[in-house]
């Protein structure tokens, strides 16, 4: 993990872990890939702020603050560093169907507004390769898993709406 890199953008996400060893993950709208809900801060906003703010953005769930482990900054694109919390779910503590995605973003084709996201996963951290884009791969494969595997299970995260 680097620190430091003055002037690079940073982007801060949620790994959530759940009891069955799978990452939560949503799909960007009209890109059919999968990734970790993330994004970028508003001014003067901290990083873990971000994290919250951006996955309940994207997923509507809400965590609480001090119950997300910062695990680090990593050199994510090259014009992007990622700063990463993590967070253990019980296998039944979030219920996917009650996810939605609150962000917007226009249409390339014609400029009205659609969802950030359009769906939303569970994968297998074994299996990163298969789900995950290259760089983000590299990312997770980083992360310490058996640490964040030996975290407390949180039983139920609340879903909010608007």
């Amino acid at each position: 993990m680097k620190e430091g890199w003055p002037g690079k953008p940073r982007s801060c996400g949620i790994v959530i872990l759940n009891t069955a060893q799978q990452v939560l993950v949503c799909r960007a709208t009209g890109r059919g890939r999968w990734d970790l809900p993330k994004g970028m801060p508003e001014p003067g906003e901290t990083p873990r702020a971000t994290a919250v703010r951006e996955a309940w953005e994207e997923t509507s769930l809400d965590f609480e603050p001090h119950a997300i482990e910062d695990l680090g900054l990593f050199d994510y694109l090259p014009q992007k560093r990622l700063h990463l919390f993590g967070l253990k779910v019980a296998a039944e503590a979030i219920d996917l169907d009650a996810c939605r995605c609150h962000s917007t973003f226009p249409d390339h084709i014609t400029g009205r507004p659609v969802p950030e996201v359009d769906g939303y996963a569970w994968k297998p951290v074994a299996r990163l390769e298969e789900w995950c884009g290259k760089n983000l791969t590299r990312v997770l494969q980083r992360i310490d898993w058996a640490h964040l595997e030996g975290m407390p299970s949180v039983m139920a995260v609340a879903v909010r709406g608007s």
